[in-house]
């Protein structure tokens, strides 16, 4: 009896993770999320270049490339996740896992600075570091676990058939 009840849930777990509605809700939500947090810093890339050099990481000389091409990553990104495009995923998760490195680290220096992670809005708003680490922490491991284990019942359904 306890094994039908584990394929039963596991079945139903399958259904959830291969339903293609659900997917493009999680993966429209994160893709535009992306998107707004890119173009929000592109609108002000001093302010975002000033946020960068508060962290000590990046050398003077190339804050400005990062200022402009790190939130021009983010869009083309959430613009690549939010048309399904092979390889956006990755780099969503790739940028996920730099912000909680740089976020930790800031935490771990004792930074008494914003994430400025959404731009100037942001930073009106005095969000800490910790909370935006805990953001960044349920994106990585609920978020971006759930749209990839969902290609993978996807696919898995459509060669099952």
């Amino acid at each position: 009896m306890e094994q039908k009840i584990a394929g039963k849930n596991f079945s139903s777990l399958k259904n959830v993770l291969a339903s293609p509605w659900l997917y493009r809700i999680v993966r429209f939500g994160l893709a535009v999320l992306f998107i707004y947090a890119g173009v929000s810093k592109l609108l002000d890339p001093k302010a975002f270049a000033r946020l960068v050099s508060a962290y000590s990481i990046v050398p003077e000389a190339v804050l400005p490339v990062v200022a402009i091409g790190l939130p021009l990553l983010e869009v083309v990104a959430g613009i690549g996740l939010l048309l399904d495009i092979r390889g956006s995923l990755a780099i969503i998760s790739g940028l996920l896992g730099l912000f909680i490195f740089v976020l930790g680290f800031g935490i771990l220096k004792n930074l008494n600075i914003d994430c400025g992670c959404f731009g100037t809005e942001e930073l009106a708003q005095q969000n800490t570091l910790r909370q935006a680490l805990y953001r960044d922490l349920v994106l990585i491991g609920i978020i971006i676990p759930f749209l990839y284990m969902s290609r993978w019942a996807r696919q898995y359904s459509r060669h099952k058939q």
